[in-house]
């Protein structure tokens, strides 16, 4: 079993930065792990994935430029470093991880989630 706890969520400006953390219990390092982002009223959002070596990332059209993934398989922890933000990044942002075949972008995929953590970008 895999437990995700994302942390470092909070408040910010627009421009700034922030720096979101997923830590994973359990053996992690051989799954795909994402991020992903919901708003009230709206279905949950793709926003970049990794691949278990690390070596392959993906993002999603609002991520591209601004956000980049990461991994450390040492310490089964995966970060989202965020740039530029703007108030539409506002979410609950949500790390997720599967060890299946299957596409990184779609949700269904995904096994495993952590409970969210509050990312909210005033002007």
């Amino acid at each position: 079993q895999v437990q995700l706890a994302e942390s470092g969520g909070g408040l910010a400006h627009t421009g700034d930065s922030l720096r979101l953390s997923c830590a994973a219990s359990g053996r992690t390092f051989d799954y795909v792990m994402g991020w992903f982002r919901q708003t009230p009223g709206n279905e949950r959002e793709f926003v970049a994935a990794i691949l278990r070596s690390g070596g392959k990332t993906y993002y999603g059209d609002s991520a591209k430029g601004r956000f980049t993934i990461s991994r450390d398989n040492t310490r089964n922890t995966m970060y989202l470093q965020m740039n530029y933000l703007q108030p539409e990044d506002t979410a609950v942002y949500y790390c997720a991880a599967f060890d299946n075949a299957g596409s990184v972008y779609n949700r269904e995929s995904y096994d495993y989630w952590g409970h969210g953590t509050q990312v909210t970008v005033s002007t």
